[in-house]
């Protein structure tokens, strides 16, 4: 057996953390729950079955079986990995063909993709935002933005919630040098709501400043191909950097940014994130080229999507549930209190719903939720099954009238 190390004042805080296990003895810990069966509109947790409403596979292409044999097709061809970065031993040819298609999906000159999604807004905005630069940021933005911001050297300036006039007020008082680069989430991942992008791209124009768009929760849902923000708004030559996410439409894992090909060159050679790290498993890129190619040739999965969002959050609304500002496949439960929200998903767990509760600090005090998302695959008897289970559940835990 190891010898215990004597107490270290650096482990103080480890040794006082005792929330989880609070949890855990009240039978209210909903994290790191094990998942044993594909990612699918039903998944086992041991051997209990639950309707999967907690997923970011917009389209429900996870479990595809076009997918998963480009996925086996590619690792055949290539291995596991590619043991190296991209800016030594790690691109393979099937990096540049993703990175051209994914260029082409977004109408931009290039593309360039990383590892994962925080690994790309860390290392685009860290390398691009220098120390007499500012970086204006939505504060509801992805932590993946607040903490590439944190790693560059320029000043990080918040505005209120997709607030426009907020934003230029920001900019009016500080941005008088330097660099300006605004930074938005296209759809953002808890209160479900859409950038005000026209608004966003007007004030930029107007001070000067580049704009950047983190897709993860558009891509596929929204744009005419389910390309994304910019194009939902016509706004695709006014936006400098569209980024996003492979791990939740594209089925697979890693991210990408796309812009003109002087600003990707760049940022190969400056973002530590993508020069430091391991390159993309090949398996990861086919997966995505072949989510593009189905994404695009079936836009009936758009369509089923928006109509399994508009039927769960009517049948929400009428209920009584608050589901804020959503106007996407991210539908937030506001209960308010923590504990609330905690009961409320045991119960839902175990009448066999799958949600995730969000509790403050990840949220404002009093605003705790439950985040329901959406897939294209999800069946209307299933989301029948889910209201009338969280009907019965909101009476019996008096969260509804």
């Amino acid at each position: 057996m190891p010898v215990e190390k004597p107490n270290l004042e650096i482990f103080e805080k480890c040794a006082q953390f005792t929330g989880a296990d609070d949890a855990r003895s009240a039978g209210l810990y909903p994290y790191f729950r094990m998942i044993c069966s594909p990612q699918d509109t039903e998944v086992m947790i041991g051997d209990k079955r639950l309707l999967m409403l907690g997923s970011n596979s917009y389209m429900g292409l996870t479990n595809d079986p076009r997918i998963k044999k480009a996925a086996i097709e590619a690792t055949e061809k290539y291995g596991s990995g590619c043991a190296g970065s991209r800016f030594l031993n790690g691109t393979l040819d099937i990096h540049i063909k993703l990175e051209e298609r994914l260029a082409e999906f977004v109408d931009k000159e290039s593309a360039l993709v990383f590892t994962t999604g925080v690994l790309t807004n860390l290392g685009t905005i860290s390398a691009l935002v220098g120390k007499d630069d500012h970086v204006f940021i939505d504060r509801s933005d992805h932590a993946s933005i607040i903490d590439g911001c944190r790693l560059g050297f320029g000043k990080t300036i918040k505005y209120r919630h997709n607030d426009p006039t907020d934003l230029e007020k920001k900019i009016k008082n500080h941005g008088n040098s330097g660099g300006k680069l605004i930074v938005v989430d296209g759809v953002f991942s808890m209160e479900g709501d859409i950038a005000v992008l026209p608004e966003i791209v007007e004030v930029a124009e107007k001070y000067g400043a580049g704009v950047m768009v983190d897709d993860a929760h558009s891509i596929g849902v929204l744009g005419k191909r389910g390309n994304g923000t910019a194009d939902h708004f016509g706004l695709t030559d006014k936006v400098d950097i569209i980024m996003g996410t492979f791990s939740k439409s594209f089925a697979s894992i890693g991210g990408f940014v796309a812009a003109s090909r002087k600003i990707t060159d760049y940022l190969k050679h400056h973002a530590r994130a993508l020069i430091f790290s391991a390159s993309p498993a090949p398996g990861c890129a086919a997966a995505v080229l072949a989510a593009i190619d189905i994404i695009e040739k079936e836009p009936e999965r758009r369509d089923k999507l928006w109509h399994n969002t508009d039927k769960m959050r009517n049948g929400l609304n009428e209920m009584g549930y608050n589901t804020g500002i959503s106007e996407t496949p991210i539908i937030p439960v506001i209960i308010g209190d923590n504990t609330n929200v905690f009961k409320f998903w045991r119960y839902l767990h175990e009448a066999g719903i799958f949600v995730n509760p969000v509790v403050s600090p990840a949220v404002p005090p009093n605003m705790a939720l439950l985040r329901i998302s959406l897939m294209a695959t999800h069946t209307d008897e299933q989301i029948d099954r889910a209201l009338e289970i969280m009907y019965k559940g909101g009476k019996e835990l008096q969260l509804i009238d």
